[in-house]
């Protein structure tokens, strides 16, 4: 039976300050808890109804029903799964190779796509601005389905750093280069702006090469979402890579 602290500790940690203060977030679901195992994350607890669903892992793990798991978990439909995990402290960003920094990203659910994006195209860095919406917050964590695990993102004062990189900066905007004729560096960084309001005057500064993706259907119709964009963009840097590299 979990008791009132353990209760407490994981609702806790769907608020970021606690997260920030404690070092510690939740994953929920089978394979995110396994992916992010796989990956060396240190877990201070995992809760389980079952205990066949994660036969590789048996230490700290704890047997709780189904009632308990639900008055946890986050989620609508608990996923027979929970854990806590200690945040992990990462390293240096490297200088080459593709990056991508993220400006303001606000929705939870268009960053768990971003991270997911990221691990696809094999970008293993994320940069964000400090008012980018927390990785792993619950949402962002679920959303990812595992891909946090092999990605690292890194927050910081985003316009700092871009002043001291070396490489091309590819800004994604309403009036740049069309992305499909546009040439593009082997190397570089992505810098992707808000939902709302695009990359910032302030982080525009930096971007050395400003591009687009033509919209070629109606004139009425709703922009991309800003994982949508990242996704079109990231495919066209990696087709572009692969075609010079023939």
């Amino acid at each position: 039976m979990v008791v009132k602290s353990q209760l407490k500790l994981v609702k806790n940690l769907q608020q970021k300050k606690y997260r920030t203060q404690l070092q510690l977030f939740v994953a929920e679901g089978v394979k995110t808890v396994q992916e992010l195992l796989s990956a060396g994350y240190r877990p201070r607890n995992i809760y389980c109804t079952d205990v066949t669903l994660l036969t590789d892992y048996t230490k700290d793990l704890e047997i709780i029903s189904q009632r308990d798991l639900k008055q946890m978990s986050s989620l609508k439909t608990p996923n027979k799964v929970l854990a806590v995990f200690e945040i992990p402290a990462h390293g240096v960003l490297p200088t080459d190779g593709w990056i991508l920094a993220l400006d303001g990203v606000q929705d939870p659910g268009n960053l768990g796509t971003i991270i997911r994006l990221c691990d696809w195209f094999g970008i293993a860095h994320i940069v964000c601005s400090e008012n980018t919406v927390d990785c792993f917050n619950p949402k962002v964590v679920q959303s990812t389905m595992g891909s946090i695990a092999r990605v690292s993102l890194h927050y910081l004062d985003l316009e700092t750093w871009l002043k001291s990189y070396p490489n091309t900066i590819l800004g994604a905007v309403l009036d740049g280069t069309n992305l499909y004729t546009a040439e593009l560096p082997e190397q570089g960084i992505l810098v992707m702006g808000s939902e709302s309001h695009g990359i910032t005057e302030q982080v525009l500064e930096f971007v050395t090469k400003k591009v687009t993706l033509p919209q070629y259907g109606s004139p009425s119709a709703e922009s991309l979402n800003v994982a949508m964009a990242t996704a079109i963009c990231l495919s066209e840097l990696r087709r572009t890579r692969l075609l010079t590299q023939m």
